[in-house]
């Protein structure tokens, strides 16, 4: 099967074709035919197009809306441009499966889009009042243009951590708000998280219910996940994804009394704080300079900026933090995962947050983590570690793509 995997934003369509199949998932052998992503989508939009084993392609259009950009998307996968195999029309596209970001508590699994369905997303938009609603946008678009008779598949951010005990989703405030309103944690980045467990279980050669690793997924939006016996036990962003790292540009973990002090020091409304602290906080907040990582070490190495490596420095503690109380939560673990453009990307953010581990039995080979960024995979952990640190890149559209195949085809997730 072909499957269109969407990832839709507030102003931007992200997009990968991969060919899948039951017996192509037992192999590992799907294929990623096609991808890439729409910017700006709102006015003047900037379009990357890329098809395996073809140059990749950057113009600019004008583009008004989520489906003229999806419109665009299939327009091109089915042009003799693009020179994607085997794709000669829409139908030669079996299914769409959509990143949708929040599920509250109603989804612990993938589903099959129906009206119903449709609504109950509609019902976590208070939830995800950012992400929810350009999701949706996405999947009537597809349905619009596809039509009917193209199944189409909700994976969800929020699903992997459904397995989280009370004890890691209920916070310690009045009960009867759960039960009116569910303010609990429900986590994110859910999708990633999953690809990493699966990954590492494959590496290592063992079976799921083996995989006990600390996931630490850094990009501008950051969190970490607790994942013992295969299945999420805690992970640090809360009810939204401003709770637990330090990220780009959101705060992560604080006293919620800073609201009111600000609101009452700098007359701000909490609407301005809350944008305050998702979209000016973080990396950017404390150095006052960039949200980009990379950025910042430029900055740190040449310039030797104070506020450019206290930035980074919190960051690391930060994580090291979260790595510390897991290990503790879980009684133990094997490994720590690092994902994400820093954790994929940044042997220095990698070695400075695994300083000091040594305590909990993890050493970093400093050649090996050196050698591992773009895009590739491997231990960076010396062999006489009893924790071992490992890069994984994520692959969450793989996972939404296989998602789609057993979801349509009524097989059961194994992983």
């Amino acid at each position: 099967m072909n499957i269109l995997v969407l990832n839709c934003g507030s102003s931007s369509v992200k997009f990968q074709l991969i060919e899948t199949d039951i017996d192509t998932i037992e192999k590992n052998a799907d294929k990623r035919l096609a991808g890439g992503v729409i910017e700006r989508v709102i006015g003047q939009a900037l379009i990357t197009l890329h098809a395996e084993g073809q140059p990749k392609v950057k113009i600019a259009e004008p583009l008004h809306d989520h489906k003229s950009a999806i419109d665009y998307i299939l327009r091109w996968i089915i042009s003799p441009e693009s020179k994607i195999t085997n794709i000669n029309s829409l139908a030669d596209i079996h299914a769409v499966g959509h990143r949708v970001v929040h599920g509250g508590e109603k989804f612990t699994m993938s589903a099959l889009i129906t009206d119903e369905i449709i609504e109950q997303i509609e019902d976590s938009i208070e939830l995800a009042p950012l992400h929810n609603p350009a999701n949706l946008k996405g999947i009537m678009a597809a349905r619009e243009l596809l039509g009917p008779g193209v199944p189409q598949v909700a994976v969800f951010d929020t699903s992997f951590h459904s397995t989280m005990p009370e004890t890691s989703y209920l916070y310690a405030i009045p009960y009867q708000l759960y039960r009116r309103h569910r303010i609990r944690r429900y986590g994110f980045h859910g999708t990633s998280h999953r690809y990493l467990a699966y990954r590492y279980r494959q590496l290592v050669g063992i079976n799921r219910e083996q995989v006990n690793i600390i996931t630490l997924h850094l990009g501008n939006g950051c969190s970490a996940c607790a994942i013992k016996n295969g299945e999420s036990l805690d992970t640090s962003m809360g009810f939204t994804p401003l709770e637990g790292l330090v990220m780009g540009t959101r705060g992560g973990d604080m006293d919620p009394s800073i609201i009111e002090f600000i609101r009452n020091k700098e007359g701000m409304s909490v609407r301005e704080i809350d944008t305050m602290f998702n979209k000016q906080s973080g990396l950017l907040g404390i150095s006052g300079l960039t949200n980009d990582m990379r950025e910042l070490l430029a900055e740190e190495q040449e310039k030797d900026d104070r506020r450019a490596k206290l930035a980074i420095d919190i960051f690391c503690n930060r994580a090291k933090k979260y790595i510390g109380a897991y290990i503790a939560e879980m009684s133990g673990a094997e490994a720590i995962i690092f994902t994400g453009g820093i954790g994929e990307n940044s042997p220095i953010i990698r070695e400075r947050i695994c300083k000091g581990l040594d305590c909990m039995g993890l050493t970093i080979d400093k050649k090996l983590n050196s050698k591992i960024t773009s895009g590739k995979e491997g231990e960076i952990s010396t062999g006489d570690s009893r924790l071992k640190a490992f890069v994984i890149p994520t692959n969450e559209e793989l996972l939404i793509a296989r998602d789609t195949v057993r979801t349509v085809k009524n097989v059961p997730r194994r992983w």
